[in-house]
């Protein structure tokens, strides 16, 4: 069988790893978060491009250092203070903030079951989920979450995300998630190109002020040198949404469904990798309305994203 799926108890929480044995390529999930955690491409050397922890345990004590490979669920990015109404009621999210304001959802640490795991001739996969039962009084609507991983051929590795609800009404929601990649030592040293010009403009908390300004820096591609992003852009229609970074030697393509419109792009101080963040809502999308939804009980919303890694040298 070309592709396995295997699952290491030994730690604090469960590490799967999904492997293609004819290529050496993997993939390191923890169900701790459904945290990517590894995505590794053998060429003449073996290279990990997911900026990522040593153990589940050193992710359970730094994951809100960086948020890496965090899911951002029920909203995405910052909420204004953690506040915003529905329907005629004002809420407020007690979480996790980074003053002022609410950020990265509820659910980024929630501890996964693991729902099956499978292994053919042509992928292997592994399906988390995870049910949020009102914990936190400003989001009193409970939802199941579900992720599959799945690596296939030629380097390719997506996630599928989907949420449903029994709620009697329907819920406000975003999903996005919070990965960090590296093809090179250096940001520095890599090029991306994504197809768009929509730059949301935040003021100086990092929220949307509801205007959109050109930026074609990208469209046909930049390097990164020197450029310092935390930014959000609305993408191009449906297929054309891909995003691409590459160094001299390594080429990653990210090809989100129409589901996740908007990219967030977040270049850490230290450069070593940068935040590629497809979401389905702009930040703070529970008060300026920009992508926010409305899930209907018992009808799943499902968003999807691919990640391709091929070799340039």
């Amino acid at each position: 069988m070309a592709f396995t799926a295997s699952i290491n108890n030994e730690n604090v929480f469960p590490i799967i790893t999904l492997s293609d044995t004819s290529t050496g390529t993997n993939a390191e999930i923890f169900s701790f978060g459904s945290l990517l955690n590894k995505f590794i491409i053998n060429g003449s050397a073996e290279f990990d491009v997911v900026g990522g922890f040593d153990s589940p345990q050193d992710a359970l004590e730094n994951l809100k250092k960086g948020f890496r490979s965090a899911f951002l669920s029920p909203f995405t990015c910052r909420m204004n203070e953690g506040k915003y109404s529905f329907d005629g009621t004002a809420y407020q999210v007690e979480k996790h903030f980074m003053p002022p304001h609410a950020i990265h959802g509820i659910v980024f640490d929630a501890v996964y079951v693991i729902e099956e795991t499978q292994s053919t001739d042509t992928f292997a996969s592994v399906t988390f989920t995870h049910t949020y039962n009102k914990e936190d009084v400003g989001y009193p609507f409970s939802y199941t979450i579900k992720h599959v991983w799945k690596l296939e051929a030629e380097n390719k590795l997506s996630v599928t995300t989907t949420v449903q609800h029994d709620n009697s009404h329907a819920i406000p929601y975003a999903q996005g998630w919070h990965p960090y990649f590296k093809v090179g030592d250096s940001v520095d040293d890599c090029f991306i190109q994504f197809s768009t010009e929509k730059h949301v403009v935040f003021d100086e908390t990092l929220l949307p002020t509801g205007a959109i300004t050109q930026d074609n820096r990208f469209i046909n591609g930049s390097s990164l040198k020197g450029i310092f992003l935390d930014n959000c852009f609305h993408l191009a229609e449906e297929g054309q949404q891909t995003c691409v970074l590459k160094s001299d030697t390594l080429q990653l393509t990210i090809s989100p469904s129409a589901a996740y419109p908007y990219l967030q792009v977040y270049t850490p101080p230290h450069r070593k990798s940068i935040a590629l963040e497809n979401l389905s809502g702009a930040p703070d999308c529970f008060n300026n309305g920009l992508g926010l939804l409305l899930l209907n009980p018992n009808e799943p919303k499902t968003f999807a994203t691919t990640y391709s890694l091929t070799l340039l040298n």
